[in-house]
């Protein structure tokens, strides 16, 4: 099985496995309290924090720990809204942000408060200077965007936009889940949160950044953890990895993304040769390098994802024709690009230029036979 479906949840990275074992041996006690096995958990904890804090550009006691990149959008987006209540209570987002982002506006929007989502061009991206007039509205809280888009790769202008965030007084929500470990994070954020099993840690483990002086005020029961940004017992061991996996990651991130990139080049360049009404979403250029995403026409996406399945191959889509829903993805309908059959292909740590070829030479008989069987072809 040739797994491509990294956006999703990258495999763990062998450093990772190796701390978390260890860990679970000498992390398992509650590091809040004063005997040897807590301390050692404590240090441990607070080993992970600095490393993350390193590699995400900020310093330790920003950091928080959580059980998922979700559960720190939603305590980043509400808890910065809650803290700055005196500010306003209008929040700005893009279009395409991750659906915890937009669900957690959609809280803030039921709970009174007023929600302005900037729309994207045909690549995905924001446009500054509308993102930048949205800011400026009398009343504003945050702003969210996210560093690049989890379906189609575009990457966002964060660093223009956090610009225009700053002169307004304004904090900037980045959401880095596709590109921490893989790419610089752009300057210029005041809350960033991220998911350990996006860049090959374990699953149950989010990081929330707070850069100092962004008010914040966590929106749940406090509890003496995590800064009081983060309540629950904090899973020493699986934070041990995620921190091994961000570092080694990050290590590796100059020679396999550009790698990465490269075989992702040949994907969307040879695509719409070898397969008849395609389209490649997404900004060729300006994207994360691990991620693209086209759309056949006349293709059942669920029966194409089947179909490569079959063949071997692991990925994923955000087509309307899927068993789950009737809507095309958010992110897809915003761009105003073709939804059906779509295949996200998105390539993780290692995976060869012969896996992809392969994928390139099994893709239009495919898309053929599926046609043909609806009758298109």
């Amino acid at each position: 099985m040739a797994y491509f479906d990294a956006a999703s949840s990258e495999p763990l990275h062998p450093q990772a496995r190796e701390a978390l074992l260890a860990a679970i041996d000498v992390g398992w006690a509650d590091p809040a309290r004063l005997y040897g096995q807590a301390r050692r958990a404590h240090l441990l904890l607070e080993q992970a924090r600095t490393e993350v804090a390193e590699a995400l550009g900020a310093r330790p006691d920003e950091v928080s720990f959580t059980s998922s990149g979700t559960q720190a959008a939603h305590l980043g987006v509400l808890g910065t809204l809650h803290g700055r209540r005196r500010a306003g209570r209008h929040l700005v987002t893009s279009a395409v942000e991750h659906s915890s982002v937009l669900h957690a506006g959609g809280v803030h929007e039921r709970d009174g408060g007023t929600v302005e989502t900037v729309g994207v061009d045909l690549t995905g991206r924001v446009d500054p200077a509308a993102f930048a007039e949205a800011v400026a509205r009398p009343g504003t809280a945050l702003a969210c965007l996210q560093t690049a888009n989890h379906e189609v790769g575009t990457l966002q202008p964060v660093e223009e936009v956090a610009a225009a965030c700053r002169s307004h007084g304004v904090p900037l929500l980045v959401d880095a889940a596709q590109t921490a470990g893989r790419m610089p994070v752009p300057p210029g954020w005041s809350v960033l949160t991220a998911s350990a099993h996006k860049w090959g840690g374990p699953a149950g483990v989010g990081v929330l950044v707070v850069r100092k002086g962004t008010r914040f005020r966590s929106f749940l029961p406090e509890d003496e953890r995590e800064r009081r940004r983060v309540p629950g017992f904090e899973n020493v061991p699986g934070i041990v990895a995620a921190a091994a996996a961000l570092r080694a990651m990050a290590a590796e991130a100059a020679q396999e993304q550009a790698r990465l990139s490269e075989l992702v080049t040949r994907i969307r360049e040879t695509v719409p040769k070898i397969v008849p009404d395609v389209e490649v979403i997404g900004d060729p250029v300006g994207r994360a390098p691990h991620i693209v995403t086209f759309s056949c026409l006349y293709v059942d996406g669920e029966a194409l994802l089947t179909e490569l399945d079959k063949a071997g191959f692991a990925v994923s889509s955000g087509s309307s024709c899927t068993a789950s829903t009737l809507r095309p993805s958010h992110v897809l309908e915003a761009m105003g690009v073709l939804t059906h059959g779509n295949v996200r292909v998105s390539l993780p740590r290692g995976a060869s230029a012969a896996e992809v070829d392969r994928f390139l030479a099994v893709l239009p008989d495919m898309v053929r036979r599926i046609r043909q069987d609806a009758g298109v072809a």
